[in-house]
């Protein structure tokens, strides 16, 4: 039993992903919950996650280079705002790129207040959410003033979108021009215990994706090469770690933060004009509805690292496309969070931090309660599921959290000197 507990504590993430997995796949063959893992499901999550995901990435590079940004969400406004401008105009793809340049400019802003000025980093912060809600308030009322379709709080609906595709053979994508069988739908369609709750993950992420998601997608990878395999992040990271020994080997601190902080905003504006072109076709005020607080959470919940954050932006897109797709499932996971309370609070108990664990099987029982004596749950309860979900994941996830050292601390050219 101690190997086992060790064991557990050597790997607590792995464990942690598994155990929720396993759990999800054996409440979901209860018929009322089969939504959990279907790949309908598993498709809107990735809509909902990737501009969590991308507005995330832009958080790590700019507290990797020692700048708070909470800034976020205004950055993402600026997006949303600009990229609908533009795809109305010009097409979806001059979209993404207004909408990079939007939150690009917002970013640039807070990299001169932090960086040049000294401004406090959470001050600055908060200045560019409220800024970035005025401005695209007032430039709503200039553009679509006299627009029938438009106004103050929305804009036109976009004409055009981005095209998709699917996997050939694996889901019914097509190859020589030809269709092809759809596998992981036939597989699916079997009701087979994870082979087909696996099969409906799959399908649901290769099946009809954007061009644009799949960009997404594939920034995780290509920011963890940037990070931690070439010159440019080594120096970054430098930054956010000990700018003064930094600046002692001829790294220029100021060019690499305002680097960070302007690309921050570049991802946070392409993730404003992702949640546009692809989610809703239309710019509506206060679109963004908090996804820049929530990406700075995964931020955090993903150990300022890029696969970190795609499990917390997937942790929050995964119940938001739940409580939109099927309500009767959410109460499925009432049992899946007192389960993992459980297993949570023996966990605690046997490393002896008795006061948590106690807390935690408290709540595990109250879950569990709740549960039993419940077929639904309250409609507001439903709309909080996302953001209570992350709450509860950052509160007793059990990682080894550390944030780069300098962050948020001013740092003056030639202190060190």
């Amino acid at each position: 039993m101690s190997n086992f507990f060790n064991f557990i504590k050597d790997n607590k993430e792995k464990t942690f992903f598994i155990f929720i997995l396993f759990w999800l796949l054996v409440i979901a063959q209860i018929e009322t919950y089969s939504q959990l893992t279907t790949s309908g499901t598993f498709a809107a999550t990735m809509r909902l996650a990737i501009p969590i995901l991308l507005a995330g990435l832009g958080g790590i590079f700019s507290e990797r280079s020692g700048v708070v940004n909470i800034g976020l969400e205004g950055m993402m406004i600026m997006g949303t705002w600009f990229g609908a401008w533009a795809a109305w105009l010009y097409g979806p793809w001059w979209g993404v790129a207004a909408g990079i340049f939007g939150g690009l400019i917002f970013g640039l802003i807070h990299a001169i207040a932090t960086v040049s000025f000294q401004v406090d980093h959470i001050v600055s912060g908060v200045a560019i959410n409220i800024l970035a809600a005025g401005t695209a308030r007032f430039f709503s009322v200039v553009a679509y003033a006299n627009e029938s379709q438009g106004g103050a709080t929305q804009s036109p609906r976009i004409s055009g979108e981005i095209s998709s595709f699917s996997l050939p053979f694996l889901s019914g994508g097509t190859f020589l021009g030809n269709e092809t069988i759809d596998l992981l739908r036939n597989l699916e369609d079997l009701n087979l215990f994870f082979i087909s709750d696996i099969s409906g993950l799959l399908g649901g992420l290769t099946r009809d994706i954007s061009y644009l998601s799949f960009i997404a997608l594939s920034l995780v990878p290509i920011c963890m090469w940037v990070l931690w395999s070439t010159p440019f992040g080594l120096q970054l990271r430098s930054v956010g770690e000990f700018p003064v020994g930094s600046e002692s080997l001829g790294i220029n601190v100021y060019l690499m933060k305002y680097i960070g902080v302007t690309l921050s905003g570049a991802f946070s504006g392409l993730a404003g004009a992702y949640l546009v072109i692809e989610s809703s076709g239309i710019y509506r005020e206060n679109q963004t509805g908090g996804r820049g607080f929530i990406a700075l959470a995964s931020v955090i919940f993903g150990n300022w690292r890029p696969t970190g954050v795609l499990m917390g932006s997937g942790l929050f897109g995964y119940a938001d496309a739940l409580q939109l797709r099927s309500e009767e499932s959410v109460h499925g996971l009432l049992l899946l969070i007192s389960i993992v309370l459980l297993a949570l609070s023996i966990y605690l108990l046997f490393n002896k931090k008795s006061r948590n664990g106690a807390i935690s099987l408290l709540m595990a029982f109250g879950f569990g309660i709740w549960f039993l004596n419940s077929t639904s749950v309250p409609n507001e309860f439903v709309y909080f599921t996302p953001h209570i979900t992350t709450l509860v994941v950052l509160s007793f996830a059990s990682q080894r959290l550390r944030m780069p050292k300098s962050v948020g601390q001013p740092y003056k050219k030639g202190e060190g000197g």
